[in-house]
């Protein structure tokens, strides 16, 4: 018997496309090491979010008429959660893509930085994950409107410094995911 029966030359086989490039492999790492880490930063001001704000505190405006109900209280802590919860999905889905990757690497140990991946899955993963950070973004601001809400005055009560903040707030976050969306879905495409 012939040995290539015993043992198949797997660079003839058909099968999913994988990324082989040793480069991809270690910026793909670096990537998702990234948006981990951006992602914990996004974690802790959700908890300090949550814990500078009390059901029942008085606003700065010195009107009772603009201070937040147990309403806005309850959206932020909603918001807040809900948050958490994305950032947890993109933070876990970008482990488990590292951990796929670097179970891989482990495989070959002449090449550290180069796994056999699958790029669609990888693509995937990696889109997914960041979706998961721009949709815990979003809940990210509209809780921090409810604690400028609570801390400075209701919108509706037409406090200047709370719409200043909030004006802030909104274009800058909604400036900087157009951004981060667009370059995300550009390496998606490309």
């Amino acid at each position: 018997m012939d040995e290539s029966e015993y043992y198949p030359d797997h660079r003839t086989q058909q099968g999913p496309t994988y990324d082989t490039s040793p480069d991809t492999t270690s910026v793909h790492v670096t990537a998702l090491d990234g948006l981990v880490n951006v992602n914990s930063l996004f974690t802790i001001a959700v908890f300090v979010g949550l814990s500078l704000t009390t059901p029942g505190q008085r606003s700065l405006e010195n009107r009772t008429s603009c201070d937040a109900g147990i309403d806005v209280a309850r959206k932020l802590l909603v918001f807040e959660v809900v948050s958490f919860s994305f950032f947890l999905f993109s933070s876990l889905v970008a482990q488990g893509l590292k951990l796929a990757i670097n179970i891989l690497n482990s495989k070959d140990a002449d090449e550290i930085f180069k796994a056999h991946i699958n790029s669609k899955v990888l693509r995937v993963g990696m889109l997914g994950s960041a979706l998961g950070s721009v949709m815990g973004c979003l809940f990210l601001m509209l809780s921090m409107i409810n604690v400028i809400q609570i801390r400075l005055g209701m919108l509706s009560c037409g406090s200047k410094s709370a719409v200043q903040a909030v004006a802030a707030l909104v274009v800058l976050v909604t400036s900087a995911l157009l951004v981060y969306l667009s370059t995300a879905l550009y390496a998606f495409l490309h």
